[in-house]
């Protein structure tokens, strides 16, 4: 017998109520994630970290969340009370946001920060939590994690303050991890190493990951599944490593711009967006892996 899905979504929208009139961030959006790495991507605007922030009810008051089903390990994440989501926001899913400079307290120790994570979500002492951080700090390949526990973000590099929000999101131990654009802020060398870290955490923890990215190549080397999002839907669904040879012309279309080392070209292509895109049937995320 197959294992149950972590994550159930099926037909998400969210529509934001603004002064010149509704707009809809997300359109019927469905997938099923089990203990694998899914990836989704698509342009700025196509409505991903909104997909991510909805599962997690992280949205602004004036947005509108409405699906047929959004359930995590059982529970209807769209009927739980507050007391239920606070449980579930950290131990149950967590999300790694994209730029650690806006998501720590500027005024708290990283520590704290850290610890506070735990504490929230397991009834123990202080020095227990303080033990589990640096832990935690160490396993996410901080060299000197006494120092980093006594620090503040602002004397943080930018892949140090990633890794901390990489150990901050893990510590309570979740289900489920959406990690909205990790490595955007981040060079090439230090993505990798950031990724690395989180790939092995996720692998040995059996924990479901949600990477949200604007990097095809990326996700297609990272991940097991990819949706690509245009316009609030899902234009596609695929395996990562047949990404290259998706079939949807949005999906060619992203591929295409992307430059080539081995090709010599004066001017790199541009997406040519048709219409009819935004209005095609919703493709289903399928089931998990």
């Amino acid at each position: 017998m197959s294992e149950a899905p972590l994550l159930e979504v099926e037909d998400l929208h969210v529509t934001f109520h603004t002064p010149k009139g509704p707009v809809e961030a997300v359109r019927g959006v469905s997938f099923i994630l089990g203990r694998e790495k899914l990836g989704i991507v698509g342009e700025s605007g196509s409505g991903k970290s909104q997909t991510g922030r909805a599962i997690l009810g992280l949205m602004d008051r004036r947005a509108v969340v409405r699906a047929k089903t959004l359930r995590f390990a059982g529970t209807d994440l769209l009927t739980a009370d507050a007391a239920t989501m606070r449980r579930i926001r950290g131990a149950g899913i967590s999300m790694i946001l994209q730029d650690p400079k806006y998501s720590l307290n500027p005024v708290m120790s990283v520590g704290r920060q850290i610890a506070e994570a735990f504490l929230v979500h397991h009834k123990t002492t202080r020095q227990e939590a303080r033990r589990r951080t640096l832990e935690i700090l160490e396993a996410v390949r901080i060299r000197d994690p006494e120092r980093v526990y006594r620090a503040y973000p602002h004397e943080l590099s930018g892949g140090m303050g990633q890794r901390v929000m990489i150990a901050m999101m893990m510590i309570p131990e979740p289900e489920i991890i959406i990690a909205d654009e990790p490595t955007s802020a981040l060079d090439v060398t230090v993505s990798l190493q950031v990724l690395a870290i989180l790939d092995d955490m996720v692998t040995r923890r059996g924990t479901g990951l949600i990477l949200i990215s604007h990097d095809l190549t990326l996700v297609a080397s990272y991940c097991d599944r990819v949706l690509i999002m245009y316009a609030g839907r899902i234009m596609e669904s695929c395996a990562a490593d047949q990404l290259t040879n998706a079939e949807h012309p949005y999906t060619r279309g992203l591929l295409n711009c992307l430059p080539k080392i081995d090709e010599e070209s004066e001017s790199l292509p541009t997406l040519v967006r048709d219409p009819s895109w935004a209005a095609d049937e919703v493709v289903d995320g399928g089931p998990a892996g």
